[in-house]
């Protein structure tokens, strides 16, 4: 299904067994990656069990198969899980999973979440889980006024692009990825009281 290791490391790695979160990577953003490796570092501050999915996405997936495709991988994850508790973690195709985990009232962290494509943010709008969105105003799949639509807990990074990177600004960046990380510290240490 997923491989256990990648480069000679675990793609999981061992914390409280109550309490697991998925890191869904985007199509060629790998959980390796600086905003997925933040991610797993506050869950493992937190004590939570990390499991990785490195998926290979068929180079025919188009847009309108996508979706289907993200949820099928996604319910192979979660099956594959015993904790109690299940967090998902997603950067941009990642995020196409919003639908089924607000169908299963599944807390996310979601990573330039793909805004712009209606059964995503219909779905945000209408979980109740706790969710944090993080995007920067020069997406285009972050439309402006999006995110606070949705209700939800949200960081807008001004002028990030899709990568949460300011071009031409390595500076700005590692700032943005500060901002992010500290965002996810407070979102995650919420849950875990």
């Amino acid at each position: 299904m997923f491989p256990d290791k990648v480069y000679g490391a675990s793609t999981r790695v061992i914390g409280d067994p109550a309490r697991t979160a998925l890191l869904l990577p985007g199509r060629g953003y790998n959980p390796a990656r600086p905003l997925l490796h933040l991610a797993r570092k506050v869950l493992l501050s937190h004590d939570w069990t990390v499991q990785e999915i490195w998926w290979d996405v068929p180079g025919t997936l188009d847009q309108a198969a996508a979706p289907g495709w993200v949820a099928e991988q996604t319910r192979l994850a979660l099956a594959a899980e015993e904790a109690p508790t299940v967090l998902l973690v997603g950067k941009s195709l990642g995020t196409l999973a919003a639908p089924l985990a607000a169908g299963r009232g599944l807390p996310a962290v979601w990573i330039t979440p793909l805004l712009h494509i209606e059964d995503v943010s219909s779905a945000l709008t209408a979980t109740d889980a706790p969710t944090l969105l993080i995007g920067g105003t020069a997406d285009p799949s972050w439309p402006a006024g999006a995110a606070n639509r949705t209700g939800l807990e949200y960081l807008e990074l001004p002028g990030a692009d899709h990568g949460l990177e300011l071009r031409g600004d390595a500076i700005g960046s590692a700032e943005f990825l500060v901002r992010v990380t500290a965002a996810m510290e407070a979102f995650v240490g919420g849950l875990s009281r």
